[in-house]
C-alpha cells in the first residue's frame, strides 16, 4: 500500500536527529516508525496489549514536538511503577527538569515541554480551555468519554512555524459500552459493518458539519452554508506484542493467554468486533441488541404499516432531534438531525408529520420535557395525528413480565420495555436497522432496586457518566411504548 508521509519540518529534523545517533528517543518496530511518519492530523494507534503504544506518545513528546500534553483518564493511571511519568524518567536521564507539583517536564533538549493530566470527571476537561499544544495525546482512548477527547483535541495548535500539529491516541478494544464511540470515531479501520472500508494506514478525510464529524472525498476545503470548511486527516496504524521488543522475551504474552474471554482476544489480537463487557446493572445486555441487528440484516421488511413514532426533541448543544419508526417489531434507519438544526416546536413537528408519511393512524410519542412541550403542542392542534405526551419522569404503575417488579417511573417503565422486548428466548423479535449510536446507547443505561420499584438512571445523569445525550436510545425506547402517558 502507498503510506503517506509527513513533510513537516519538524518531522524531517526529529528524523535526521535519529539518523545522526542524537536523540533522547528511536523507534523500536515498523509501526512506531508509520505513526512517527504519517501526515495524519489524527491518529490511533493500537489494538493489541504490549504493542509499545505509551513509548511512542513518549517518543513523539521528546523528538518531534514543541508542546506536548499526555492524558490519562485518571492521573494515579500515570504515576508509580510502570507507569508514563516513571518511563519518562528513563527516557531523560539526565536531560531536563520535572516539576512534580505542575506534572511538567520543562529543559527538554530542543526547548520542548511535556505535560501530563488527567480528566476523571467529565467536568475536568475545563481545565485545559484555552491551552495550546501541539500534540495532544491520549493514552488509553477508549476509557474517555468522546465529549472528553472531542473537548481537548479541539485546542491541538501551534504558533511557531513549521511545527507539526497532530493528536494521537493509543489503546485496545474498547472493555465496555462507554468506550464504543472510538469504533464510531475510526469507523473505516475499526467498524467491520463500514461501507468503505479503509485499509491501515490509509489517510481518508473528515469534515465537521452542523456539529457531527463527516467523512468528504480529500483534503480539500469547500463551502458550507457560508462557512469554508478545512477537513482534516485520520489513520489508524495496528500495533501488536511482536513489535514491542522490550516485550518479546517476558511472559507477558501468556498473561493475556490467560486472561478470560472476550478480554482475551481483544488483548491478545486486537479484536474490534468482538463483544464488550457488560456492566452488572446494565439495563439491556449488548448481545441481544447486536441479535436483533443481524435480524434486520437478514430478513426483507414487513408488510405492516406504520405502528408508531418515538420522538426525541434537541435540547441544543450536542443533543440530536431523533425519530424511530416502528413496523410492528421492525425498525428502519433512525432519522437524526443536529440539535441546533431544529430550533422550535412547530419545526420538529413537521419533521415527525413528514415521517408519518400519511399513516396517520400510528401513534406519535413524544417526550414532553423540556422543549418536546412545544413539539406536543404543536402536533396535538393538528387533529389527524395521534400523539401522545411522555413525560419520563413521572410515576409508573407497571410492573415487568413476572408481575414482581414495580416500575418506579416512565422511564424505567420504557427501558425495561426495551430490555424484555429484545430478550431472545421471551421477547417480541424485534429487527432493528444497524446503528452503532443506538447500540452505545440503549447500552447505557444503569438499573437499581429501590424501595419503590425499579429505577433506571435519569438522561442527565447518564450524560454526566459518559459526556453525551441518549437521544437514539431514547428515541427508540419511546417507539415502544403503548397507551395514554400525558402528565405535566
Amino acid at each position: 500500500m502507498q503510506w503517506q508521509l509527513s513533510t513537516m519540518p519538524s518531522d524531517q529534523l526529529a528524523v535526521e536527529r535519529i539518523a545522526a545517533g542524537k536523540t533522547l528517543w528511536v523507534p523500536q518496530s515498523t509501526p512506531q516508525w508509520l505513526a512517527l511518519l504519517t501526515s495524519a492530523h489524527e491518529l490511533f494507534y493500537g489494538g493489541q496489549a504490549g504493542g509499545g503504544k505509551s513509548d511512542l506518545l513518549l517518543g513523539l513528546a521528546l523528538i518531534a514536538h514543541k508542546k506536548s500534553v499526555i492524558f490519562r483518564r485518571e492521573f494515579s493511571q500515570l504515576t508509580g511503577a510502570g507507569g508514563m511519568i516513571e518511563r519518562s524518567r528513563e527516557l531523560l536521564g539526565e536531560y531536563g527538569r520535572y516539576n512534580g507539583q505542575e506534572h511538567v517536564w520543562r529543559d527538554i533538549p530542543g526547548g520542548r515541554i511535556l505535560e501530563f493530566g488527567g480528566v476523571q470527571y467529565e467536568g475536568d476537561k475545563r481545565r485545559y480551555q484555552g491551552r495550546p499544544h501541539d500534540l495532544k495525546a491520549f493514552d488509553e482512548v477508549t476509557e474517555f468519554t468522546e465529549s472528553q477527547y472531542r473537548f481537548l483535541s479541539g485546542w491541538a495548535r501551534s504558533t511557531e512555524p513549521g511545527q507539526r500539529v497532530r493528536i494521537v491516541a493509543t489503546g485496545n478494544p474498547p472493555t465496555h459500552a462507554e468506550g464504543m464511540w472510538v469504533i464510531q470515531h475510526w469507523g473505516p479501520w475499526l467498524d467491520d459493518q463500514h461501507p468503505n472500508p479503509a485499509t491501515p494506514g490509509e489517510l481518508r478525510w473528515f469534515a465537521v458539519i452542523e456539529g457531527k464529524s463527516i467523512e468528504v472525498d480529500g483534503p480539500e476545503s469547500f463551502d458550507h452554508e457560508g462557512e469554508m470548511v478545512k477537513p482534516i486527516s485520520r489513520t489508524f496504524i495496528p500495533a501488536a506484542l511482536a513489535d514491542n521488543p522490550f516485550l518479546a522475551d517476558t511472559d507477558y504474552e501468556s498473561v493475556l493467554q490467560s486472561l478470560p474471554e472476550p478480554l482475551r482476544s481483544q488483548m491478545l489480537y486486537g479484536d474490534f468486533s468482538i463483544g464488550v463487557q457488560d456492566d452488572p446493572w446494565q439495563v439491556v445486555p449488548t448481545e441481544w441488541i447486536r441479535m436483533a441487528f443481524r435480524r434486520y440484516e437478514e430478513r426483507e421488511a414487513p408488510d405492516v404499516p406504520l405502528t408508531a413514532l418515538g420522538v426525541d426533541v434537541a435540547r441544543g448543544g450536542d443533543d440530536q432531534t431523533v425519530i424511530c419508526k416502528r413496523f410492528g417489531n421492525w425498525f428502519p434507519p433512525l432519522l437524526k438531525w443536529e440539535g441546533h438544526a431544529t430550533k422550535d416546536g412547530p419545526q420538529v413537528a413537521a419533521l415527525a408529520i413528514g415521517a408519518l408519511d400519511g399513516e396517520m393512524e400510528a401513534t406519535v410519542n413524544v417526550d414532553v420535557i423540556g422543549v418536546g412541550s412545544s413539539v406536543y403542542d404543536s402536533l396535538a392542534t393538528q387533529e389527524s395525528v395521534n400523539v401522545t405526551g411522555v413525560n419520563f419522569a413521572a410515576g409508573s404503575n407497571a410492573f415487568d413480565r413476572s408481575g414482581r417488579l414495580e416500575m418506579r417511573n416512565m422511564r424505567s417503565e420504557a427501558y425495561w420495555k426495551v430490555r424484555e422486548s429484545l430478550d431472545p428466548t421471551k421477547g417480541d423479535d424485534l429487527a432493528i436497522a444497524p446503528d452503532n449510536e443506538l447500540l452505545a446507547d440503549l447500552t447505557a443505561p444503569r438499573w437499581k432496586m429501590t424501595p419503590s420499584g425499579v429505577l433506571i438512571e435519569s438522561k442527565e445523569d447518564i450524560k454526566k457518566r459518559i459526556g453525551r445525550s441518549t437521544d437514539c436510545g431514547d428515541a427508540f425506547a419511546l417507539s415502544l411504548l403503548e397507551g395514554s402517558w400525558l402528565i405535566f
